[in-house]
């Protein structure tokens, strides 16, 4: 016969058979039982640790689509921080495209089951989401594991009880005899003594109690821990509603801010302009009045050369000084209202 193939661990590379090694990461048990396994942050899946001193929570694909895509949102089907590409996380867009669009859960009542359209699928005739399946199957392990236990230490305090009770057996099968001259009478009026009890009832031997880790108390347990998780993604959906409202907030925010400040720039620039052109009409304003200023100096001398002329040319036809005056005032007036 052939030998059987032989298979490496992926941490220690020893070889062993294929049905030994883990499924996901294909470890050893010494392998296994070395690292713990922990709850990825984002994806939620189980992962194995690759060393000991590794606080890492984050699995290898979501440590490898951190650093593609940055750190993901929640996904809106099933909640989880996983959607690294759109809304959506890996494993709701492959089941949509699959099995076309989510259902109701009937665990956690919340829309992000995918019918298969197989019973065989369902679980407990149930159909529950991904969340809600590794709750379930996480409580049936260990009701499994429990009942096991139980089992066990049922069987351990039978035995118990028959080596004690073969014990007492043996210790009686001499009884010493009791003296007659030492016991009180018996009064027979009063009715027959009381009788011996019998040895399945008697103090030495043990009862067996009444276990309170029954299947009954584990079902409550399954029943409060799926509501636990329910709460928990009902809590996760509301801090991704104040997150997105906190978004918005800080949107209208930063709108408000840079129509404020658009704003101030604009009355800035329309100061701006006006003093611009206050100082245009004050600097027009002082040229006109030097204007005013020489032209009202040249009149004076007008006026005293036309004096003198008048003096001399007595009898000439020409305008006298004070119609020459009239005539320059009234256009220096004209002067002043143009510029106001």
């Amino acid at each position: 016969m052939s030998a059987p193939l032989l298979f490496a661990c992926s941490k220690c590379f020893s070889r062993h058979p294929f049905e030994e090694l883990s499924a996901g990461q294909q470890l050893c048990k010494e392998c296994r039982g070395a690292f713990p396994m922990v709850k990825c942050t984002y994806c939620r899946s189980e992962f194995q640790q690759t060393s000991k001193g590794s606080t890492s929570t984050i699995c290898k694909k979501c440590e490898q689509n951190v650093k593609a895509y940055g750190k993901p949102t929640a996904c809106e089907y099933c909640n989880i921080i996983a959607a690294f590409i759109g809304n959506k996380c890996q494993r709701c867009t492959n089941s949509e495209i699959k099995y076309g669009p989510p259902v109701n859960c009937e665990q956690c009542k919340q829309k992000c089951a995918f019918d298969r359209h197989d019973d065989d699928k369902k679980v407990d005739g149930k159909l529950l989401c991904w969340l809600c399946t590794l709750s379930f199957k996480r409580a049936l392990a260990k009701t499994k594991q429990s009942d096991a236990d139980r089992h066990v230490i049922k069987m351990t305090r039978l035995r118990e009880s028959k080596h004690k009770e073969g014990k007492l057996r043996s210790h009686n099968k001499r009884p010493q005899r009791i003296d007659v001259t030492k016991m009180p009478p018996v009064d027979t009026d009063n009715g027959p003594p009381n009788k011996a009890p019998r040895n399945n009832a008697g103090p030495g031997l043990i009862r067996a109690d009444v276990d309170p880790n029954s299947s009954d108390h584990m079902v409550a347990m399954t029943q409060l821990k799926e509501q636990i998780a329910s709460l928990q993604k009902q809590l996760n959906q509301r801090d991704a509603q104040l997150l997105s409202k906190d978004k918005l907030i800080t949107e209208l925010k930063a709108k408000h801010f840079t129509v404020e400040n658009e704003f101030r720039n604009k009355i800035k620039n329309v100061e701006k302009d006006h003093e611009n052109k206050v100082e245009v009409l004050n600097t027009r304003i002082q040229s006109l009045l030097k204007e005013v200023a020489s032209l009202s100096k040249s009149t004076k001398r007008d006026r005293v050369a036309a004096a003198r002329e008048s003096s001399n040319n007595s009898g000439s036809g020409t305008d006298s000084p004070s119609t020459q005056a009239g005539i320059f005032f009234n256009a220096k007036h004209m002067v002043i209202k143009a510029v106001i």
